[in-house]
């Protein structure tokens, strides 16, 4: 038997959604707290590589997801020259196996309703505006506080509220997210016919220019700068401007920003809960406990690891003690850290300059870590 019997979520992201469907498969009566009124449509483009495709493939819901996304497994490297001249094309480590594709590129709000669907064909609960303001452990059970002074009893709560998670920080760990000193413009447009992977291109007006297609027509296109104060100007002007040092495909992404391509900008950051991710009954999960920039495109798939060894844990467990808790960050600790670590290193690399990392080395020593079920 199961060493739970109700367990809450706050927040009906990837990680959320993929620890509540485990849950609800293995009989466990399972609520997700979400604040927002309903679900997103907003996002552009997420890049899941082989070890997140192995855990949705566990939900059940790969053929879904490829029939949406885009699969490839290669990686181009192009000169920042007017024709983007392609220097390399690299066959990448299949870490989900060798049955899944390396990498699979989405639209957010497809991937979110794919989980969400499949957790509510499970049988979860998401209760909607539904905004989580304390967190109360009493040793038999914990109880989430609601902003209209509702609460909800759980025998364990997941904390899966994303980067600045008020769980967090209700369960007084004090780690917050700080900046790398990068920043990114993104951006959905059209897929230019010749798109079939992501391809990178180091220098130029950017440090990094790259894109992923997402879908048979989209993809969503990426340029990483010096983190700034970006607020209250025209993106898609900007972000058109910064593309003029690349050709190739960029060609027609530019076409698309002059268009009116949705576009937004973000800081790079980094965080990582060193210790325990729980107090009591409640522990924090994916971006809650730990962020990097999208260097690797590793955040996405740290996070449902996260869930699915979490999952595992509570299902197979038959009392909630403390080796629970300390088979989970045995589990999960270093192998994040590995990844925040090499993540920040990377940029920092670009950030100093410096010419002779062995950053194929890096990613090399990365992905055969995580090929490595976690």
């Amino acid at each position: 038997m199961a060493a739970v019997e109700k367990v809450g979520i706050v927040g009906s992201g990837a990680s959320g959604l993929t620890a509540a469907v485990l849950l609800a498969d293995a009989g466990i009566d399972v609520e997700i707290l979400e604040k927002t009124d309903g679900p997103s449509t907003l996002g552009s483009g997420i890049t899941l590589q082989g070890n997140a495709l192995r855990i949705f493939k566990q939900l059940g819901i790969r053929d879904q997801m490829e029939a949406k996304g885009f699969a490839f497994s290669t990686l181009g490297l192009r000169a920042p020259d007017p024709d983007g001249t392609v220097l390399a094309v690299i066959d990448d480590i299949r870490t989900g196996g060798e049955d899944l594709p390396s990498t699979l590129g989405m639209n957010r709000p497809e991937l979110a309703d794919i989980v969400r669907g499949r957790a509510v064909d499970a049988g979860v609960r998401i209760r909607y505006s539904s905004h989580v303001t304390g967190v109360k452990d009493d040793g038999e059970s914990v109880a989430a506080v609601l902003s209209d002074g509702a609460t909800r009893h759980y025998d364990v709560l997941i904390g899966a509220d994303g980067i600045h998670s008020r769980v967090r920080r209700e369960i007084g760990i004090e780690t917050e997210p700080e900046s790398t000193g990068m920043g990114i413009w993104r951006a959905f447009v059209d897929r230019p016919e010749e798109v079939v992977r992501t391809d990178l291109t180091y220098g130029g007006r950017c440090y990094i220019a790259g894109y992923c297609p997402t879908g048979e027509h989209s993809m969503y296109a990426y340029l990483v700068e010096d983190a700034q104060d970006r607020h209250d100007v025209d993106g898609s002007r900007i972000m058109t401007e910064l593309a003029t040092s690349y050709g190739g495909p960029w060609n027609e992404i530019r076409k698309s920003l002059e268009a009116g391509a949705r576009v937004n900008y973000t800081h790079f950051t980094a965080h990582l809960v060193d210790g325990p991710w729980n107090r009591g009954r409640t522990v924090i999960i994916g971006d809650a406990a730990h962020s990097c920039p999208p260097t690797i495109a590793q955040g996405a798939a740290m996070a449902v690891e996260d869930a699915a060894v979490l999952a595992e844990l509570l299902i197979e467990s038959d009392q909630l003690d403390d080796a629970v808790w300390q088979a989970f960050s045995a589990r999960r600790l270093e192998r994040a850290r590995e990844v925040v670590e090499a993540s920040v290193q990377l940029g920092q690399w670009m950030l100093d300059g410096v010419t002779d990392a062995d950053v194929p080395g890096l990613l090399n020593r990365i992905s055969n870590r995580v090929k490595e079920p976690a």
